[in-house]
């Protein structure tokens, strides 16, 4: 079974990432890239996590506010391109392990450039 949670959750990430690529026409969800998804055991919901470029709080806040508007159309456009017996609920969650991962670099190279001083 959890090799099914784990194909499903791939499936749904490809076809998210592609309605927001091409179905989705507003402005507050461009440069946002759909980092994960993970579902429950029984498949009715799925949290999507997702990032954005920008480390501007409004930028998130917009990201979140374009897609938690966008969730209906996303969620039947899912439906329609993944069979499955009933299309999970999908709750959009900010990642930011991006953010973190990018501060961890920054803090390695400066630790490396104060050594080579």
């Amino acid at each position: 079974m959890k090799h099914r949670i784990g194909r499903v959750e791939t499936q749904i990430q490809r076809e998210v990432d592609d309605i927001l690529l091409k179905d989705v026409n507003d402005p507050r969800v461009k440069g946002v890239t759909i980092t994960g998804v993970k579902l429950t055991g029984d498949l009715q919901q799925a949290t999507v996590y997702f990032s954005v470029w920008s480390d501007d709080a409004k930028a998130l806040a917009d990201a979140q506010a374009g897609l938690d508007k966008a969730k209906g159309l996303i969620r039947s456009e899912v439906g329609q391109r993944i069979k499955l017996f009933k299309v999970p609920t999908l709750t959009f969650t900010h990642d930011a392990s991006v953010q973190y991962g990018a501060h961890i670099d920054q803090l390695l190279n400066e630790v490396k450039k104060d050594g080579l001083e």
